[in-house]
């Protein structure tokens, strides 16, 4: 045999032949010749060795300078001697894949952990039936939504009941008449590129037309016909189209701050507090569990502007509580996914036009909006009055004309940027 082929023995004999089975390249079905030689060096091979691709390895080099070593009996052959780069090599290599192997199982656990929590827990989402109104008139309906945005309904209402009423804990009627109103009404608008969403706070005590009722405080309208009367009362107020309502009661609202461990809020300066210790909000940052935070936003007496300066009481605690639920990446930790939905379907109930996959996509394209991305405000306000021996709120007719404009078309962004608002600060009375 000639030297080449003693060369080509010694460096590509059983020690090399070994390695490349290992990478799927060697026998006879590699890419080699016959014994599992090679004319190149696998992609692998030159990205693990030392020294730059398609090098000539130190044993050939050597055979090269000593060609007479086996010129006597080319077939008495030595063993050749360990290679600890290609040992390393192999190592590395096994190592490599075992963490692809390991990185790629993650994430499929994590995917289906993710998937699993959708699926099983919109399923547990409690629904409201027949929460929209039925026997509105064609030319009271507001016009659709824009393409791709959405405006919710999120109300709060104080339960007339030592039980449960809104959510999967729910142990009483979700409404009964004259039993609750709903001290909490907020339009949560949802633009289409999913960037932010815009918070507006109705007063509670604006005086406004309620269908069938005439004129009263915004929050009879529950009272007086459960959802789809306030619904209805909404969207002739505001002519913009609800796509979605949200329920909580005062009990969920407890639950819920007790379940995240609680909220920390500031108060901007010390203000009366009707019940609790010492009578007073001292100024300064205060945690707070569920019967505090309660308080914080049920309190008007003793505020500034009353009904105003609770609403932003309201955006605060709000504002909270997301910040503690979305803070850690949320939405995708399975752990803490299973956790916040275990909490928020508890004691939230929705409408049944809200299907599954709505929920799915709804939380889907939430994922990256966090608390610093959602812009809080009043409603515009021209002043109050006392009518038939009540305090009320008068909705500022030019200002609210605006707001409704911009959400109907989708121009929240611009709107923000271009007016004077009753925005919620970063500290709160």
């Amino acid at each position: 045999m000639s030297d080449d082929g003693d060369n080509d023995r010694v460096s590509g004999g059983d020690n090399a032949d070994s390695t490349d089975r290992a990478v799927g390249t060697g026998g006879a079905g590699g890419t080699g010749g016959a014994g599992g030689e090679r004319e190149h060096p696998g992609a692998l091979d030159d990205l693990l060795a030392t020294g730059a691709p398609g090098d000539v390895r130190p044993e050939a080099a050597q055979a090269k300078e000593d060609p007479n070593d086996f010129a006597e009996n080319p077939d008495d052959v030595p063993p050749p001697v360990p290679d600890r780069r290609a040992r390393r090599r192999r190592r590395t290599r096994r190592v490599l894949y075992a963490a692809l192997v390991l990185l790629c199982t993650g994430a499929l656990l994590i995917a289906g952990t993710t998937y699993w929590a959708y699926e099983h827990y919109t399923g547990r989402v409690e629904r409201i039936p027949h929460a929209f109104p039925t026997d509105v008139p064609k030319a009271a309906l507001p016009p659709p939504s824009k393409d791709g945005s959405q405006t919710f309904l999120l109300v709060g209402v104080d339960a007339r009941s030592d039980l449960p009423t809104t959510g999967k804990d729910a142990k009483a009627p979700e409404w009964k008449p004259g039993a609750q109103r709903s001290d909490t009404m907020m339009l949560v608008h949802l633009p289409a590129d999913h960037k932010n969403a815009y918070v507006v706070s109705l007063p509670r005590d604006s005086w406004v037309s309620i269908p069938g009722h005439g004129k009263a405080k915004l929050n009879a309208a529950f009272s007086w016909g459960g959802p789809p009367l306030l619904i209805d009362t909404v969207q002739r107020l505001a002519k913009v189209k609800i796509d979605h309502l949200a329920v909580i009661d005062w009990s969920g609202f407890k639950k819920l701050t007790d379940a995240v461990g609680g909220v920390d809020i500031t108060v901007d300066k010390t203000v009366s507090r009707r019940n609790g210790p010492g009578g007073v909000w001292t100024a300064g940052p205060h945690h707070m569990n569920g019967s505090d935070a309660l308080d914080y936003v049920r309190e008007r007496y003793g505020l500034p502007r009353g009904d105003l300066d609770r609403t932003h009481r309201q955006q605060n605690f709000l504002r909270a509580v997301l910040s503690k639920m979305l803070s850690g990446g949320t939405f995708t930790n399975p752990l803490k996914l299973k956790r916040t939905l275990d909490q928020v379907t508890s004691v939230v109930s929705v409408d049944d036009r809200l299907s599954d996959g709505d929920l799915r996509g709804l939380v889907w394209n939430m994922r990256g909006v966090r608390s610093s991305d959602m812009v809080f405000m009043n409603a515009p306000v021209a002043g109050f009055d006392t009518i038939q021996k009540q305090s009320v709120v008068l909705l500022d007719q030019n200002g609210t004309s605006e707001l409704w404009e911009a959400i109907r078309n989708d121009t929240m962004a611009d709107y923000v940027a271009t007016h004077t608002l009753d925005t919620l600060g970063d500290k709160v009375s």
